[in-house]
């Protein structure tokens, strides 16, 4: 069974980084696409950035491109989101995807971790 743990989120300003990580167990890391979703309160869980299982392939949301920046290392079992030049509109609880299927955009699949929240003041 996958288990997934996030940490990393906080409150920011606008402007500023933060890195969030998830750690896989369980399982062998390197055998899943990961990704990151976010949910803000009261919308729908929506797609933030996605790796392949060997790290060559990365998609991102639009509303992201630029800033952030996902990444693995397959000898830690982890995956990591960089976000910089955070704003507002990126306050969320992130969630951490794992998926054996390959790189999802949609939040219908894989497994899940727990979420941590992101808050990002103007």
């Amino acid at each position: 069974q996958v288990q997934l743990v996030e940490s990393g989120g906080g409150s920011v300003q606008a402007g500023g980084s933060l890195r969030l990580s998830c750690a896989l167990s369980g399982r062998t890391f390197s055998d899943y696409a990961m990704g990151w979703f976010r949910q803000a309160p009261g919308k729908e869980r929506e797609f933030v950035a996605a790796i392949g299982w060997k790290g060559a392939s990365t998609y991102y949301a639009d509303s992201v491109k630029g800033r952030f920046t996902i990444s693995r290392d397959n000898t830690k079992s982890t995956v990591y989101l960089q976000m910089n030049s955070l704003k507002p509109e990126d306050t969320a609880v992130y969630y951490c995807n794992a998926d054996r299927d390959g790189i999802t955009t949609t939040p219908l699949r894989g497994s899940w971790g727990q979420g941590t929240q992101v808050t990002v003041s103007s």
